[in-house]
């Protein structure tokens, strides 16, 4: 049976005390697969919350660049990401929100 160790049992007990989650749900969420198309104003947020609740893998599908334009809907990236893929960035922020 899988657990979760001591430091994700810290990071995640607000969500194990509902009983919609409890420990065999975040279980659950830390083995799912997500796909989310497109990295803009939604894709953003959607990959935020769904990397903060504990889904394992994320997948995130977006051809563009990010661009000055973005910014002030795309809180995610910052001024420092222009011109860079998307997806990379967006990567990057997940993966140091989540280390």
């Amino acid at each position: 049976m899988e657990t979760l160790t001591d430091k994700q049992l810290t990071r995640y007990a607000r969500q194990l005390l509902l009983p919609q989650v409890d420990l065999d749900g975040q279980i659950r969420l830390q083995r799912s697969c997500v796909l989310v198309v497109g990295a803009g104003g939604l894709g953003c947020p959607v990959t935020q919350y769904l990397a903060g609740a504990g889904v394992g893998h994320i997948r995130v599908v977006d051809p563009d660049q990010v661009e000055l334009s973005n910014l002030p809907r795309q809180v995610v990236y910052t001024e420092a990401d222009v011109g860079v893929a998307k997806v990379d960035a967006l990567t990057s922020r997940l993966r140091a929100a989540n280390a």
